[in-house]
């Protein structure tokens, strides 16, 4: 199948407008994806003719909306290529499913001089979730450092890891840096200590597939709204013997078997024992659009794509003067730079009157910030709508900033 740029561009009625009279360059998708017109229609669709609570009515639209709910979560199994739907727990994003995890998981197994082993590269909601579990249980928070290039020292895992250790939980792909890491093979050291692990893919399963079975992860995560999903929605997966043994996090309807005032409450099975209160139904049935939509381009297609475009943009910026690009040269979706003295935030703004929108700040990686010993970066991300055209908009502002401003 080829890549029809052009018809895939049409998907989005977004990328049509103009910002400050400039075409719209949307260059920020690694911070939150635009949405194809099949995910608006489906969660617009929902709303306007099926609209109902689940799990809680035998009236139609109910039992309509359960079942659509069920079979996506059915559909994300299949997409992860997990072995049972039941190993799919519905979350608000990233951010809350690992937090589930580190607090049902990690509040119950981790023990006084236990420890977790995380990257110098994590998102912080890879790391302050795992930070807080380790104050109130007594374990210790390690981390594989960086190397030169931007990528896991990987020498450095056996000497972190010990008798005591409990859980590695690591990107798949940096958020800042675009490293993809080696996941399957560090998931394997891991395994053969007996060590849990915990995969983050809000930044992968948008730019290659992903099989959960193949990589022999616990646990694997990612968010609906960074590839092309509402925002609000996420998927967990759980392999099925973890997600048995873990206690709820959240109590309330949904989640509960029985409940008495004297005889106490016991829970649901997993996954629903996780999935207490109202869940964002809406939002679930745009996740399974967007599967659907992605799915249909084909991720070899997309990962085929994408990648040329990061050449591209990678050989392009090395011409501006005085760009600093951080990271490795192979890399999935980002590209953070500086440009010479600059604040990243100056920089943001200065393209922004060109209609380019790119991310500036710490991105939520305030260690790998330290590491650079810089306070903030710029950060340009590429996803399967972005065009060569962009890319060459991007580097002429740049260039342009650097010759009005100077080094």
């Amino acid at each position: 199948m080829s890549f029809d740029l052009t018809r895939v561009r049409a998907d989005f009625p977004v990328l049509a407008r103009e910002v400050n009279g400039q075409p719209l360059a949307y260059l920020d998708s690694a911070a939150s994806a635009q949405k194809p017109q099949a995910v608006i229609d489906a969660e617009s669709h929902f709303y306007e003719h099926g609209y109902a609570a689940v799990h809680r009515g035998i009236h139609t639209l109910s039992a309509e909306a359960t079942t659509e709910m069920e079979e996506v979560r059915a559909h994300a199994a299949r997409f992860l290529n997990a072995a049972s739907p039941e190993e799919i727990v519905f979350v608000k994003g990233t951010t809350e499913g690992i937090n589930l995890v580190a607090s049902s998981w990690g509040g119950s197994q981790l023990q006084p001089g236990d420890n977790i082993i995380i990257t110098e590269m994590e998102h912080h909601a890879n790391i302050v979730p795992w930070q807080m579990v380790a104050e109130r249980t007594g374990a210790e928070v390690r981390f594989i450092p960086l190397t030169a290039d931007g990528e896991l020292d990987l020498a450095a895992l056996p000497k972190l890891m010990d008798s005591r250790t409990r859980m590695l939980a690591v990107t798949h792909v940096s958020n800042v840096l675009g490293t993809i890491n080696p996941v399957k093979e560090l998931v394997a050291q891991a395994k053969a200590a007996g060590v849990a692990t915990l995969i983050d893919g809000a930044q992968a399963v948008m730019h290659a597939k992903v099989d959960v079975q193949d990589l022999d992860c616990d646990f694997y995560l990612f968010s609906g709204h960074k590839i092309y999903g509402p925002s609000g929605i996420g998927i967990l997966y759980g392999r099925k013997a973890m997600l048995d043994q873990m206690p709820p996090w959240e109590g309330g309807g949904s989640m509960i078997a029985t409940v008495s005032l004297t005889a106490g409450t016991t829970y649901a099975a997993a996954p629903w024992r996780f999935e207490a209160g109202s869940p964002n139904t809406g939002g679930i049935m745009g996740l399974g659009a967007a599967l659907k939509w992605v799915e249909a381009l084909g991720l070899d297609n997309i990962a085929q794509r994408e990648q040329a475009l990061m050449r591209y943009a990678m050989d392009k910026l090395a011409s501006v003067p005085d760009l600093v690009i951080y990271g490795p040269q192979h890399r999935a979706g980002v590209i953070a730079f500086n440009l010479g003295k600059h604040h990243a935030y100056d920089v943001g703004s200065f393209l922004d009157r060109y209609g380019i929108a790119i991310r500036t700040g710490h991105h939520c990686a305030m260690p790998l910030m330290h590491h650079y010993d810089v306070p903030a970066m710029c950060r340009a991300s590429f996803v399967l709508y972005n065009s060569e055209e962009e890319v060459d908009r991007l580097a002429a502002g740049l260039t342009r900033i650097h010759m009005l401003l100077g080094g």
